[in-house]
């Protein structure tokens, strides 16, 4: 018997293995379809041998064409959407696994608070974007390390079940903290400068710039998180025996806090804080691939791009040339699909 069930066994694995090969193939088609969709669509839309023409001419340096201009602009913009999108919802899936909260999201424990704080206050005393940014990203690692400190025994311990409620309610408070300094900058600010403040806590991709350091701290994270998928299923299955299973929940706990704050970090000080995506997105991978976090880490980062991407196309061509901010679409899809979501989850 033993030698008929080492061979299931091993196709078992292999079908398992195909399988996700497989959808991990079709999302990042889905993704490169949504990346050429948002390049061809505008108010000055391409057809399908412009923009392969201008695809070419890009290849060969030349950007002397229209089609070549609006091709490079729309690119950066949508690369741009795509690697926030995946970090949002790569950070909302390890913020779940930490907290072992279903309802978790990248925001829930006030990172994005110290990225708007940090944000806000370079609109109120400077202008340039780059400014902006560093302290956008600076805020967010603030409140990040803040968290850390005060919750460190609670990371520290192995106890998973009891000590998420007080990093949440840590989180909480700091994020309530952070958003009285919000109130504080907007009533003060001139109004020459209160519409790009409204617009950038809205969440809006119209001022971003394509950078090299969002993608290489979503590639970081994605290497990391997927390199201890095992353990975060073993914590999210087996949650008091895990340590007794072999599982360092400590040094787990710690790093899913790190990468999930710098997620955030990046994905904040870059577009604003758009709503959503790391809510809706990894809910919809484990409805549809599975709580099996091998899969579903490189799934949501997948659609969460790809989201985002499609979201971003939608709010700028939907009364174009006027653009909207992405996070009114996002907030408009998310509302209702979140909402369905929680009757699925009441059904169960």
């Amino acid at each position: 018997m033993q030698t008929t069930a080492q061979p299931t066994f091993s196709t078992a694995h292999t079908r398992g293995a195909s399988r996700a090969w497989l959808v991990l193939g079709a999302l990042a088609l889905l993704a490169l379809a949504s990346i050429l969709l948002a390049c061809s669509v505008g108010s000055v839309a391409l057809s399908a041998a412009d923009l392969f023409g201008a695809i070419s001419e890009a290849v060969r340096g030349d950007h002397s064409t229209l089609a070549a201009t609006l091709l490079e602009l729309r690119l950066n913009r949508a690369l741009s959407g795509f690697v926030v999108g995946a970090m949002l919802a790569l950070a909302g899936v390890l913020m779940q696994a930490l907290l072992r909260n279903p309802l978790a999201d990248p925001y829930v424990l006030g990172v994005s608070g110290g990225a708007a704080v940090g944000a806000l206050a370079a609109m109120l005393f400077f202008t340039a974007a780059w400014a902006i940014d560093m302290a956008a990203f600076g805020g967010a690692i603030a409140v990040a390390l803040l968290l850390f400190l005060l919750a460190h025994r609670d990371l520290r311990n192995g106890a998973v079940e009891g000590n998420a409620p007080f990093l949440l309610l840590t989180g909480v408070i700091v994020a309530s903290g952070c958003g009285a300094l919000v109130t504080l900058m907007l009533s003060i600010a001139p109004d020459n400068r209160l519409r790009g403040m409204v617009f950038w806590l809205i969440g809006d991709l119209s001022g971003t710039q394509l950078r090299w350091l969002p993608w290489l701290v979503l590639a970081g994270a994605l290497i990391f998180s997927t390199r201890i998928a095992r353990a975060i299923n073993m914590v999210a299955q087996h949650a008091e025996a895990a340590a007794t299973l072999g599982v360092r929940v400590g040094p787990l706990r710690k790093g899913l806090f790190v990468c999930a704050a710098l997620l955030t970090a990046g994905a904040v000080s870059s577009a604003g804080s758009i709503g959503f995506v790391g809510l809706i997105v990894p809910h919809a991978c484990r409805f549809a691939l599975g709580p099996d976090h091998r899969l579903l880490l490189p799934a949501a980062t997948l659609v969460g791009g790809t989201f985002l991407v499609l979201a971003d196309t939608l709010a700028r061509t939907l009364i174009a040339p006027q653009q909207l901010p992405v996070g009114v679409i996002t907030a408009l899809i998310g509302v209702p699909v979140f909402l369905l979501q929680l009757h699925h989850m009441r059904r169960r």
